[in-house]
């Protein structure tokens, strides 16, 4: 595999062909991707709305409306379409999830280990509620990772995607009852196979030299 390439040839794709479905087994690659993905302090502090189904894009595609309409048959027609949401805070019932989750999957060798996890992590998670009064923000973060992590996910996987930020969120909020589970939606990915309208394909990617973004030192 040639990730580079892969870089440079993945795009946003902006029209999907209705007719072609992402198999049952692929998709759950990607499932596999977003659970595994990376955040700060292994915060988890994220959840994921999967729609597949027409019922479900069609109430996904509730928030695309007005000046959002342009996003709409983008959700549509798309195989699956995944909304990222954050947590509302890291409370304590979410950091002892997570630490007897690493319990149960063997990461501390001694109770003290597990106790300096904890600490930690829950250092981090007072220091940007109550310091740095940023918590949405750094969760928010750590939830892009996730996103970034689909993105090039798909791309290896042959599977065209369409990030989108382009959507009323209140509206997306309340018809999945995000708010009574403690969640609110951030960003959207649109996943499945381009069609032949999608004019975006056959444009050339287009970045800034790398003498212009990176520095050797």
């Amino acid at each position: 595999m040639n990730i580079a390439k892969i870089a440079q040839t993945r795009y946003t794709s902006k029209a999907f062909d209705p007719a072609r479905k992402i198999p049952a087994e692929t998709f759950a690659q990607l499932e596999t991707l977003l659970r595994y993905a990376p955040s700060s302090v292994n915060s988890q502090p994220w959840h994921f709305v999967v729609a597949s189904t027409p019922e479900g894009k069609a109430r996904v595609a509730k928030a695309a409306q007005g000046a959002y309409s342009y996003n709409e048959q983008k959700i549509l027609n798309a195989s699956h379409v995944v909304v990222f949401c954050v947590r509302e805070a890291l409370d304590g019932d979410h950091l002892l999830a997570v630490l007897e989750q690493e319990d149960q999957d063997g990461r501390f060798a001694t109770p003290d280990a597990k106790a300096g996890q904890h600490k930690s992590r829950s250092f981090y998670a007072d220091l940007h509620a109550n310091e740095y009064k940023d918590a949405r923000l750094w969760m928010e973060k750590q939830l892009y990772l996730a996103f970034g992590t689909l993105l090039l996910g798909a791309a290896t996987l042959e599977i065209d995607a369409c990030p989108m930020e382009g959507f009323d969120a209140k509206i997306l909020d309340a018809e999945l009852g995000l708010a009574a589970q403690g969640l609110s939606s951030v960003v959207i990915a649109s996943l499945g196979y381009h069609s032949s309208e999608d004019f975006n394909a056959k444009l050339p990617k287009s970045r800034l030299p790398a003498e212009a973004l990176i520095t050797h030192i």
